[in-house]
């Protein structure tokens, strides 16, 4: 269920929750983009068609996720390992998504690796890896 003010981004709730749940404990904040300061650096460290290598403030991060659902909607996210540094500042995460792609139904299937860089119990750095072909091939099915 989305929190109130977020409703826009329900179907990215299950990337919410297990990045939450990974992250318990070491941010403040009641939803996923509370978490994050204003001034942070996205960097995706993949080429895909359309999305951008980095994106500074948390404005900007959700504007680019406004559009999610349109192509995606995400129904489970699992496979949580996590990684924290021995100050707590910077937490590595490993998970999967699953979901469908809007137009086709076919399945999502993805596997990421992300890097957040705390201060003050907030994101201010995030440097995610995920399975560029997987995304690919999803939202690209032979004809």
């Amino acid at each position: 269920m989305p929190t109130a003010g977020y409703v826009a981004f329900e179907a990215l709730d299950p990337f919410f929750q297990v990045v939450q749940e990974g992250l318990n404990g070491f941010v403040d904040g009641e939803h996923y983009f509370d978490t994050i300061a204003e001034d942070v650096l996205f960097e995706f460290r993949y080429s895909f068609p359309g999305w951008p290598r980095s994106v500074r403030g948390r404005s900007n991060l959700m504007a680019l996720y406004s559009g999610y659902g349109n192509n995606i909607r995400l129904h489970r996210g699992d496979a949580l390992v996590v990684h924290p540094s021995k100050d707590g500042r910077t937490v590595t995460l490993e998970y999967e998504v699953h979901g469908k792609i809007v137009g086709t139904g076919a399945p999502y299937e993805n596997r990421f690796a992300s890097i957040v860089t705390i201060e003050n119990r907030k994101i201010v750095r995030w440097r995610d890896y995920m399975d560029s072909l997987a995304a690919w091939t999803a939202l690209n099915p032979r004809s």
